[in-house]
């Protein structure tokens, strides 16, 4: 296992400023000053340390806040690779930042209003990712539009409907996840290790996939989820069964990304018990937040942001330490509850803090990656 900082060459090359050269560089980095001071402040307000305790608010800034402003620098980076056109750089970028900026500055004033600003958000990130799409004829793609835009109704759904929203956001969210997770999970672990054997089957996939937008149907008319939940789980089981997760254990930047979507897996199964009253749905919730979206998302910044800016994939003792603590952080808030409920209170700060430390270390050891040019001196 990699416990020292990878080696960067041509350091020197890596002088100036490139906060808005693509967009993966300012949505990650303000993710991360978010998701690392978001959750504490909730934490403490939701113990009683703190007044002002709003699980709207904590609900809708954790979906449409942190998760969507890291889908949003995914996207807008990776379409430029799929279309070999540009995405927003410079100061359209820094407009579409702005954006997401006047929405989370809103949202403890007036969440209606941070929706309304939200849904300007999704539009300027759909313009942002369709152009280049319809340019380009990448078809297979132009699903993601279409989603970018459905999260930014969903913020408007959720100031009415707080519940459907709330869960017909997580659904595009994880929809997203499975898609994506799918397209470069074992693509990643063949390319880093020679015979893993990471494959895919056509019924997992297409089954994987297609529950998760059944659960959306479902979720949408409010109507009972348990066993569609369930038989997702198996599926999704299966699915990361075949991507060789085993083969990633020493390759922490492999690793996090099975683990995380192992959440997955979890996060349904828990579904499914809570439609049937054996868990509570906050747990299962919570297995998607923190540890299904915490950990995937870290992964990917991690890994997108190595790769964009050519520094090695490879990482060292303070991303793995931030990967290790949004782990325990997803096994504070959804597993030792269910052995200590008499600790529940505790257990939520204590995954509050672990999450806390690990957004603080990618953001800290980021700030240089994220805000200046690319070792081998090119664009992005």
């Amino acid at each position: 296992m990699i416990l020292q900082q990878p080696s960067e060459p041509a350091r020197e090359s890596a002088a100036g400023f490139a906060l808005f050269a693509l967009g993966f560089r300012p949505f990650y980095l303000l993710a991360g000053i978010y998701a690392a001071l978001s959750v504490p402040l909730w934490a403490l307000q939701y113990a009683g340390w703190l007044p002002g305790a709003n699980p709207l608010w904590h609900a809708h800034e954790m979906l449409f806040g942190y998760a969507f402003a890291v889908i949003a620098g995914f996207l807008l980076t990776a379409v430029r690779v799929w279309t070999a056109q540009p995405t927003p750089t410079g100061g359209a970028l820094a407009t579409i930042a702005a954006l997401w900026v006047a929405a989370r500055l809103t949202a403890p004033f007036s969440l209606p209003a941070a929706s309304v600003v939200d849904a300007l958000f999704a539009i300027a990130v759909a313009w942002g990712i369709g152009a280049p799409l319809i340019i380009s004829g990448n078809r297979r793609n132009w699903f993601f539009v279409v989603l970018v835009l459905a999260l930014g109704a969903a913020s408007i759904a959720f100031e009415s409907y707080p519940r459907v929203g709330l869960a017909i956001g997580l659904d595009m969210v994880l929809f997203v996840m499975a898609v994506m997770g799918g397209r470069v999970i074992p693509a990643f672990t063949n390319n880093a290790i020679p015979g893993a054997g990471a494959r895919r089957h056509p019924v997992l996939e297409y089954g994987s996939l297609g529950a998760v937008l059944l659960l959306l149907v479902l979720d949408a008319f409010q109507l009972p989820v348990g066993i569609v939940a369930l038989a997702a789980a198996a599926l999704h089981a299966g699915r990361l069964a075949l991507w060789a997760p085993w083969a990633t254990r020493a390759r922490p930047i492999l690793w996090i990304l099975h683990l995380s979507y192992a959440w997955i897996v979890v996060h349904l199964a828990l579904r499914g018990l809570a439609g049937f009253d054996l868990v509570a749905p906050g747990l299962a919730t919570h297995a998607l937040t923190v540890g299904a979206i915490g950990g995937l998302t870290l992964g990917m910044m991690t890994r997108t942001s190595r790769g964009h800016t050519a520094r090695p994939l490879a990482v060292g003792v303070w991303e793995l330490s931030a990967y290790v603590l949004v782990q325990a952080a997803a096994v504070a808030r959804v597993l030792l509850p269910i052995v200590l409920p008499s600790a529940y209170v505790a257990l939520v700060v204590a995954s509050a803090a672990l999450w806390f430390a690990a957004f603080a270390l990618f953001t800290v050891v980021y700030v240089p990656i994220l805000t200046r040019p690319r070792l081998d001196g090119k664009e992005g």
